[in-house]
């Protein structure tokens, strides 16, 4: 059976919806805890693909959080070795450090739904299903800028580095198209200080941005992991 590697920082930011298409496809799954388990004895070459999920801290906090070492250490011997990979938000923004770029504070939060504005290689690339200008969740308040040898997919109003393409088996998305309504429901809880701190953000309003837009955005992410997975001979 085929394996799926994931990094979680949080419990609540998981697969959500792209754990089905995973295990449609073939793949066992197995969630590694950053900050609990120890990143430093993965292999980085053992899963099939490795996927680095989000959270809400930043890849610069090595100090107060000593784990990003090993987390970036693992990805730099990994996207040396052509591993496919996959990183949402902060494992966007970990791919990004690990081949060399600076990833930083953004001065600004971005937090709810949006549209995308793909580029030509994101229209014809994975990242297709949003190209009409769906909203896609966004919840990040820093930024990165592109690697060496990266196509940049997508970007926002705020933010011009939203999404990019190192080959056809690495993808770095700085928004959330993996999330569904329900999973949402912990987010409010976990990230309640972050919400509370943003003007004009309140639970209400994103509870119901999320009933609104996120049903199509679930089927839209899966989309968009069935065809990167394709287009990487997954």
């Amino acid at each position: 059976m085929k394996t799926v590697l994931a990094i979680r920082h949080v419990a609540f930011e998981d697969l959500g919806s792209f754990a089905p298409v995973l295990a449609n496809r073939g793949y066992a799954i197995q969630y590694h805890e950053a900050g609990w388990d120890d990143l430093a004895t993965l292999d980085p070459q053992a899963a099939d693909l490795l996927i680095v999920l989000g959270g809400p801290i930043g890849v610069y906090e090595e100090q107060a959080y000593p784990f990003i070492r090993d987390e970036l250490q693992l990805l730099r011997k990994r996207l040396k070795a052509g591993g496919p990979t996959l990183g949402i938000c902060l494992g966007a923004q970990m791919i990004a450090q690990a081949l060399g770029a600076k990833v930083y504070p953004g001065g600004h939060k971005e937090i709810g739904w949006k549209p995308l504005i793909l580029t030509e290689a994101g229209r014809a690339g994975p990242l297709a299903a949003f190209a009409d200008g769906a909203p896609a969740l966004h919840w990040h308040g820093d930024t990165f800028d592109l690697p060496e040898g990266a196509a940049l997919l997508a970007s926002t109003d705020l933010y011009s580095h939203q999404a990019f393409a190192w080959g056809d088996q690495v993808l770095a998305l700085q928004f959330h198209i993996e999330t569904t309504a329900p999973g949402l429901e912990r987010w409010f809880i976990g990230h309640a200080c972050e919400i509370a701190g943003t003007p004009g953000l309140d639970v209400p309003l994103l509870r119901a941005e999320t009933a609104h837009y996120a049903p199509g955005a679930e089927a839209r992410g899966q989309q968009c992991l069935n065809a990167w997975l394709d287009q990487a001979g997954l």
